[in-house]
Order: C-alpha cells, then sequence, then structure tokens
C-alpha cells in the first residue's frame, strides 16, 4: 500500500511541486537559514499559543545597564548639540568622539572579556533609542559599530585570534570600523555584486603568503570616511585551484585595514544633509591574506549567510531603536506644543483635525515602543528572528515617517524654520535615509516578510520545497510522502478554522486568561491569524512560484503578518505595564488602527487575486460581512490627544526615554512652558470667566487690576506668559545665513 501511493500519488506530487513551487536561489536559502522563526510562526499557525508570548515577561536592565543609561548616556546627550553638528561643523566634535570612545559605547555589545560592556539587546537599544532623541547623527554613530559590521561578525564568526586583538580594540574606540556590502552595480541584490577576489599568492610581512588580489568599489558606507578597518564583502574565486576544484566559491567577508595600499577612502556623502560620516571606498588590486578572512580560510565563501545572520538580530535593533526614539520624542513634545500654542484663544490641541493627528502620534510610539520591547526581550533570549527583524525595520522607519510628518502639521512654522530652537527639522530630514538603509523599505514589505516569512514559518512548506530541489528522487519522495500527511491535516484544520471564525467574526475565537477587556482583541488577532493562514495555503497552492513575481499580493499578505506582529506586541505591553486603565485609549486607537489596516489589505489581496474565482471565494469564506473594524472614534482620538496635553503616568510612561533637553534649548523651552500652562490652568480659567480670553502680561495685569486673580496667581501667570513666549518663538539669522538670535 505504501509503494502504491508513493507510486501515484507522492511522486507525481512531486513532480508538481516542482513546477509549481518557486525555486530558491543560494543567496534565498542563505537568507532563509540564517536566523529563526519565532512568534511569527506561532501567528502564521492560524492558532497562537498567547502563552508563550505573554510568558516573557517584561524588559529589564540590570543595575549596570540602568547606571549606565542614567549616567554616560545622560552626560552624553547633554554635552551633543546637534544644531552644531548638523548645521555649523557637518561633524561630531573631537570631544563627544572622545566621550564615546572612553566611555566604550562603540563596544556595547562586545563582551567584558574582550574589554566591552557585554550589554544585552534590550540595554543596547534602550542607548539607542535616548541618544537618537538628541540627536540622530550621534545615534547613528553609536548605532552602526553594534549593529551589522566587523564587531558583531567578529563575535559569532572570527577566530579567537581575531577576536583577541581586534574586540578589544573595536570596544574602545582604537579601530573605527565600517562594513562594505553596498556598490553602485548591487544594493539590495547581493548576486549582483561585482566586487571580486582571486585566490593568489602574495608578499605579506615580507613572506609568501596564500591570500586574495581583490578589488571593490562601494558607497553609502557608514563611517565608511573615519573607519580605520573595512568590513568587506565580495565574490571569491579560484581560477587556478590552488583551494580546490571549484572555481566560484562564492560570497567572502574580510577584514581590511583602511591603510592598506591599494585602498583609498573617498570624500563623504552627505545623507539627506545629515552630518554622520559616510562614503564610497575603492580597492585595486589590494592583497588580502588568507587570515584577514572573518573565521579565517574556512569560512570561504559563507559571507552571505553570515551577513544574514547577523542581519536577523541587528536589524531588529538599530533602526527601530532610532524610530521609536523619534516618534516617542515626536510624541512628547507635540502633545506639549498643542497646549502651549493657542490660536483663536484656545489651545490648538483642541481642535479636532489637530487632536486626531496628535492621537496617530501617540498611537504610533505606543505601537513602536510595544513592538521595540518585545523583539528585543526575545533577543535577550537569544534569538534571531529573521522575519520578525525585517518587520520591525520596515514597520518602524515607516511608523517615524507618519509621526514626523504629524508632528511637523501640528508644529506649522515652528518646525519649518531651521535653527537650534527647531528639534523636530532635523529628525524629518533624516527619515528618508532609516526608510532606505539595511533594505529599502519596498524591497522589504514586497518580498521579504511575507515571501520568507510565509516559507519559514510553514511547518511543512520549506522542508516540502527541500525534498523537491533534492538531487535524490527517492530520497525526496519518501520526505514527501512522510510530509503529505501531515501537511494536509494541517490545511484541513486551517480551513475550517478560518472560515468559522471568518463567518462568526471571531466571537467564538479563543483568548488568554487573565486579559480582561483587552480579550475581544485577542479574539481578532486570532480570528486574522486563521484568515492569513487559510490564505497563504491557498495562494501558494494556486500560484506557487507565480507568487513570487505578485509583488502586491506579497506586500499586502505580509501587511496582515506585521500588524498581526505589532498589536500582539501592544497586548503584551498593555499587560507587562499592569492592563492600566488610564492607557485603554492607546490601546483601543493602535487595536483599531491595526486591525483595519488588516482587513484593508485582505479585501485588497481578494479583489486583486490573478485566480479571480479563488479571490471571490476566499472573500465569501473569511469576510463575507465586509469591514467588520472601523477606526478609531472621534471620542477615542480625543482621549489619545488629551493623554499627551495632560501631565500623567501614561504621558510619562510612553515618553520614557526622552531626552529631555539642556536648559535653553528647544525642547526644553516646550517642556518648562507646558509645565507652567498646566499648573496655572486654575488661575487662568478665572481671566477667561471674566472675557480675558488671551495670556500676556498686558491681560494678566488687566485680570489683577479687576480682582479676578490674586498678586500671587498674575506672578506665575506672567511667568507662564513668558515661557510660552520663548518656546514657540524661532530663530533668526541674516541675509547670508548667520544666526542673530532667536526671534522675540
Amino acid at each position: 500500500m505504501s509503494d502504491l501511493r508513493k507510486k501515484w500519488i507522492t511522486a507525481p506530487l512531486l513532480n508538481l511541486i516542482k513546477k509549481v513551487l518557486p525555486p530558491i536561489s543560494d543567496t534565498e536559502r542563505e537568507a532563509m537559514e540564517a536566523g529563526e522563526v519565532w512568534w511569527d510562526a506561532q501567528l502564521l499557525s492560524g492558532k497562537p499559543d498567547w502563552e508563550q508570548l505573554l510568558n516573557m515577561g517584561p524588559p529589564s536592565l540590570s543595575e549596570e545597564e540602568q547606571a549606565f543609561v542614567d549616567g554616560p548616556v545622560e552626560e552624553l546627550c547633554r554635552i551633543v548639540d546637534d544644531w552644531q553638528i548638523s548645521f555649523e561643523d557637518r561633524c561630531i566634535p573631537k570631544a563627544v568622539w572622545d566621550f564615546l570612545k572612553k566611555e566604550r559605547f562603540f563596544g556595547i555589545i562586545i563582551p567584558k572579556e574582550y574589554g566591552g560592556l557585554g550589554f544585552s539587546p534590550t540595554a543596547h537599544a534602550e542607548i539607542v533609542t535616548k541618544i537618537s532623541t538628541r540627536s540622530t547623527c550621534v545615534g547613528v554613530t553609536v548605532m552602526v559599530p553594534n549593529s551589522l559590521g566587523p564587531g558583531e561578525l567578529l563575535m559569532a564568526h572570527g577566530t579567537e585570534e581575531q577576536k583577541q586583538y581586534f574586540l578589544p580594540r573595536l570596544a574602545d574606540g582604537r579601530e573605527i570600523p565600517c562594513f562594505g556590502l553596498t556598490s553602485p552595480e548591487a544594493g539590495s541584490d547581493a548576486a549582483a555584486m561585482v566586487d571580486s577576489g582571486v585566490v593568489c599568492y602574495g608578499e605579506y610581512n615580507g613572506e609568501k603568503t596564500l591570500g586574495m588580489r581583490v578589488n571593490w568599489h562601494k558607497r553609502y558606507i557608514t563611517l565608511g570616511p573615519v573607519a580605520t578597518i573595512l568590513g568587506l564583502a565580495f565574490k571569491l574565486y579560484d581560477p587556478d585551484h590552488i583551494l580546490g576544484d571549484t572555481e566560484e566559491l562564492g560570497i567572502t567577508v574580510a577584514l581590511v585595514p583602511t591603510d592598506t595600499e591599494g585602498v583609498t577612502i573617498g570624500q563623504r556623502h552627505l545623507p539627506a544633509m545629515q552630518a554622520f560620516q559616510n562614503g564610497p571606498n575603492w580597492g585595486k588590486d589590494v592583497f588580502v591574506p588568507m587570515e584577514w578572512i572573518i573565521g579565517g580560510q574556512e569560512n570561504v565563501g559563507r559571507g552571505w549567510h553570515m551577513l544574514m545572520s547577523a542581519l536577523a538580530a541587528g536589524r531588529g535593533i538599530s533602526l527601530p531603536s532610532l524610530s521609536t526614539g523619534g516618534a516617542k520624542m515626536a510624541a512628547r513634545t507635540t502633545g506639549a506644543y498643542a497646549r502651549i500654542r493657542e490660536q483663536f484663544s484656545i489651545p490648538i490641541g483642541k481642535f479636532e483635525g489637530v487632536q486626531r493627528r496628535l492621537a496617530e502620534i501617540a498611537s504610533i510610539a505606543y505601537v513602536l515602543d510595544s513592538a521595540h520591547k518585545t523583539t528585543t526581550r526575545a533577543l535577550d533570549e537569544g534569538r534571531k528572528p529573521a522575519v520578525v527583524s525585517a518587520i520591525m525595520k520596515a514597520h518602524a522607519t515607516t511608523g517615524l515617517r507618519q509621526a514626523i510628518n504629524d508632528a511637523m502639521d501640528i508644529h506649522a512654522g515652528k518646525a519649518i524654520m531651521d535653527g537650534p530652537l527647531n528639534y523636530i527639522g532635523n529628525v524629518y530630514r533624516a527619515v528618508p535615509v532609516a526608510i532606505t538603509v539595511e533594505g529599502a523599505n519596498i524591497l522589504t514589505r514586497s518580498l521579504m516578510i511575507f515571501g520568507q516569512g510565509a516559507i519559514r514559518c510553514h511547518p511543512y512548506l520549506l522542508e516540502e520545497m527541500m525534498a523537491a530541489e533534492n538531487p535524490d528522487t527517492e530520497a525526496g519522495i519518501e520526505a514527501l510522502d512522510e510530509l503529505l500527511p501531515k501537511h494536509m491535516w494541517f490545511q484541513f484544520k486551517t480551513f475550517m478554522r478560518g472560515i468559522f471564525h471568518g463567518w462568526t467574526g471571531g466571537l467564538f475565537a479563543s483568548s488568554p486568561r487573565g486579559v480582561g477587556a483587552a480579550a475581544k482583541y485577542y479574539r481578532q488577532l486570532n480570528r486574522y491569524s486563521a484568515i492569513l493562514t487559510l490564505v497563504t495555503e491557498i495562494s501558494l497552492m494556486s500560484l506557487g512560484g507565480e507568487l513570487k513575481r505578485k509583488e502586491l499580493i506579497s506586500s499586502r499578505l505580509g501587511d496582515v503578518l506585521s500588524q498581526l506582529y505589532l498589536l500582539s506586541c501592544a497586548l503584551k505591553r498593555f499587560k507587562d505595564d499592569g492592563s492600566p486603565k488610564e492607557d485603554r485609549p492607546l490601546l483601543e486607537f493602535a487595536m483599531r488602527a491595526g486591525l483595519h489596516e488588516i482587513e484593508v489589505s485582505l479585501l485588497e489581496v481578494f479583489q486583486n487575486f490573478p485566480r479571480r474565482f479563488l479571490g471571490q471565494l476566499m472573500h465569501f469564506l473569511t469576510m463575507p460581512w465586509g469591514h467588520s473594524v472601523h477606526t478609531a472614534s472621534d471620542r477615542q482620538s480625543r482621549a489619545c490627544a488629551d493623554l499627551l496635553m495632560t501631565p500623567s503616568e501614561t504621558r510619562d510612561r510612553l515618553t520614557r526615554g526622552v531626552f529631555l533637553g539642556n536648559p535653553g534649548d528647544g525642547v526644553d523651552l516646550v517642556e518648562q512652558a507646558f509645565n507652567k500652562v498646566c499648573a496655572t490652568e486654575e488661575a487662568r480659567d478665572k481671566l477667561k470667566k471674566g472675557g480675558i480670553r488671551t495670556l500676556s502680561r498686558k491681560t494678566v495685569d488687566e485680570g489683577l487690576e479687576r480682582g479676578l486673580i490674586s498678586e500671587s496667581e498674575a506672578e506665575s501667570l506672567r511667568d507662564t506668559a513668558d515661557a510660552v513666549d520663548m518656546a514657540i518663538q524661532v530663530d533668526h539669522f541674516d541675509h547670508l545665513g548667520q544666526q542673530t538670535s532667536a526671534a522675540r
């Protein structure tokens, strides 16, 4: 019976799979093998095990890590002048560089035994987040050596000799690293890389040495202009068969000192006028000894796997930290500004159009901070969730863009007039850089999140694809024959669950115990997890390899997976915080926005599905009633906006980690004015009852003369009026662009 099944069922199915399922290139295979699946696999199982996520607990810092955040990080923020760095000097001053080296900011992730700080991913993320609320330039400068670069690659793949030599020098700043991957011909497409090396013998330290003759042209290399050690990715060839029979050995990664003969460090790029060091470099017939390969000669050809392994973790920390910091800073300052800035004698935050934007900023900050905390908590456990890291990079940077755009609209002229008092404008300019680097968001959204997620997170699909690609046909049939019954049972459960939850609106979906009023949102995420899994099965079965080319379908399904992840992190954060009633407006706004986006994405998949009948069938089976979740109501918008415009534990919790400025700078002036406006609200109401609607020294004196307020209240109100006047000012420059003053 078994032999008959294999002959008449399994073997034909194997041939069909070979034709239908997308082929996997070598670079794709290595990308999928790097890192691991985690909560993303649960979300694509159709029935997430919430205990797995909720039992992780909240992230935390050790006493040493917290002391570093409260000490050196706070001090760094105080000595940094972002205007001077970005618009006057166009570089970080020596005093700041020296401080970064002295306090080992470049060795955050390097273990203590090698001279680094040895901090956890959560501490690494908190440090970069706080610095980024002060200066994106300094944030990037700290971020890069601790993310994808020589340090991380050495720790994971270097020889002990390489670690002993380089890691202490990287930790204390004696070596400044950069990593050269992108070239003019090949950015995201590593297979198109033309930078090459040829195995040969050359002279090194006066002796004949086995090595490589390497030529390259790299650009967009962060820290490149000031780097002393270059991590270099190139394709290695062995035409003379010195190492063996194989000529094309694959992508290889080596460490090359920038003072090596033949290396040219180019002039700087200015990415969106950001002042962090970035630039091109070239190599012409550079001899690279084999011992310079990270991990030594045995790692020849393993460079892409090494890079993908590092990216699986680093991409979940670096730019998400910067984006979270920017969103939290936008929430803190924009809420304060909307409270102190008045038009038509009322705070602009009382206008409904402004309230909606404030609510969206608050919601973005809440979701990004939640996902950021959850992801770093997973990294603390040693996980390397590649798909989750891609989700975080793409959606954190996109979220930052929306939050900063909304903040710019609310601040209006305050945000577009450059100068030291402008704390929003430079972040606005930096956003396109974050969107572009570490894999442009269009690529990440269209090809990576769902393209890799559907295959990696599926319990059987990757193994089936491997069986189809097995050159031993009999072994492939054996493997597939074992997988098929399991996959068919999985499909049956998926279809039944997806259809049932689709027709009942998730009413009977399960939710974890002890989540209170948030249970309805757990049920909805379970509902859409089941639907996404069903749609994924149908898409893969019907489109097969064609799905890779249907980028708009893939990107929409990726959006569903991404929103499921982000919203599940928000639910976890709400529970970790003790489910505070005061935070519920933030959770409700975020959940409604995310669930609405999930529905829009699914309906667009059904509408545009290449097999029109299947699109209509999926719509009928899973969402027969159309939209069931609407975005937040106007009442919920007002509640979220009020949270940003009112001193409270919720506001402080949401914006924790934001540097509140040095005395007299833009952020500090707005923060001080906000505190004074809130403290004098009762006295201000007395003036309004007397018909005095505006706040100035003149109107305060009038109110005092009329007996509406006391002398002490008048003095507080005068102080408040002065503080508001200072906070809303912008800078003046002469006709040559030289600063003259803050306008009064």
